[in-house]
Parts: structure tokens; C-alpha cells; sequence
């Protein structure tokens, strides 16, 4: 059993290896810090939503960043569209599932926001017609995904795709540069900024 914890660990770290090593990942990662940080200069807010383990993961990069982050500063405008079941239930019953995203951003999303879809296939049909309400909406898009980055990869403003294939590999590379935004946001709003 030891060697098999052992390999699992070995397996995350060489899944982060691959995220390290590329560059073009790197860079669009930089390319998605920098618009978050220009949008809350212009009062605009992130919003973000995924399935199963990936809701989860959307409502903790919301939480840093309406909580904090590394240190005490005020708190900074973000949502995730998984949290409120009555708007879930009610949407899901009434327009089905694929709508349960769309529908909460016709509502609540406006120009100058960000729509953050989490998947690791990149193939959720609720995120990709969420996608296509933020578009209609002038809301800037990004797939944070995993293996070729599925249909949201082809949609999204920006594709983040993490190098792997399996899906605990893929979400824990998806918490590490949701980690790395948010810090990257409040410390360039509210720090001494990022070299």
C-alpha cells in the first residue's frame, strides 16, 4: 500500500511538472492574472462554475477571493454559480440542466466580467452553453480544462489546458493555478505587486 500512496503522489507532482514546463500554458495563465486584475480595477467581478469535483473548485477560487487569500485586505468581487440550490433546482426543472449556468448569467453577468468554466474533458454541456450566454453578453471566456480541452477549449477566450488525462491529476493542477490567480490578484490590487 505504501508504494501505491507513493505512486499516486509521484503521479500529481509529474502532472505539475508537465503544467511547469509549459511555457504557453505559463503565459496564458499570466495572460488570465492580468485581465482578472484589470477587471476588478474597473469594478467588474469574475464568475465561475463547474461540475461535481469542479464545483467545488469554483467555489473555492470564489471564497479566496471574497475571503483572502494570503493576507487581511478588502474583499474582492467573485461568484460561483454552483452554490444556490434553489436557483439550481429551479432552472434545472424548469429549462434542464445544460441551462442551470446560462440562465444565472443572463442574469447576473454583465460586459467587463469574466466567466471561468471548470472541466477537466472540456466537454460539460452546461459550461459550453454558459459560454455562449457570456459571449451574447460581452463577457470574456475561460476553459480551465484538462486533456485536449474539449469543446470549451475551441470556445473560450482563453484555454487553460492541463497536461494530463486523468481527472484527480487534471483538478489538482486546476486548484494550483486558481491558487496561483488569486494570489497573483490581490497582490498586484492590494500588495506590493508580482515580479
Amino acid at each position: 500500500m505504501k508504494n501505491y500512496i507513493k505512486d499516486q503522489i509521484k503521479k500529481s507532482y509529474e502532472t505539475k511538472q508537465a503544467v511547469y514546463q509549459d511555457e504557453n500554458l505559463i503565459n496564458k495563465i499570466e495572460q488570465v492574472s492580468k485581465l482578472c486584475v484589470e477587471l476588478y480595477r474597473g469594478k467588474n467581478k469574475t464568475i465561475l462554475a463547474g461540475n461535481g469535483g469542479s464545483a467545488a473548485d469554483a467555489q473555492h477560487i470564489a471564497a479566496e477571493l471574497v475571503g483572502r487569500y494570503g493576507f487581511d485586505r478588502p474583499s474582492i468581487p467573485s461568484l460561483a454559480l454552483t452554490t444556490d440550490t434553489s436557483c439550481l433546482t429551479a432552472i434545472g426543472n424548469d429549462y434542464g440542466y445544460e441551462k442551470i449556468f446560462s440562465r444565472q448569467l443572463e442574469g447576473m453577468g454583465q460586459s467587463g466580467d469574466i466567466f471561468i468554466g471548470i472541466s477537466t474533458s472540456g466537454n460539460s454541456k452546461n459550461i459550453i452553453n454558459a459560454f455562449i450566454s457570456a459571449k451574447e453578453k460581452g463577457i470574456t471566456t475561460v476553459a480551465l480544462v484538462g486533456r485536449d480541452g474539449g469543446e470549451m477549449a475551441k470556445m473560450a477566450d482563453i484555454a487553460l489546458v492541463v497536461p494530463s488525462d486523468s481527472t484527480p491529476r487534471i483538478q489538482e493542477s486546476h486548484i494550483l493555478i486558481g491558487h496561483i490567480i488569486c494570489d497573483i490578484i490581490e497582490k498586484e490590487i492590494f500588495g506590493d505587486g508580482v515580479s
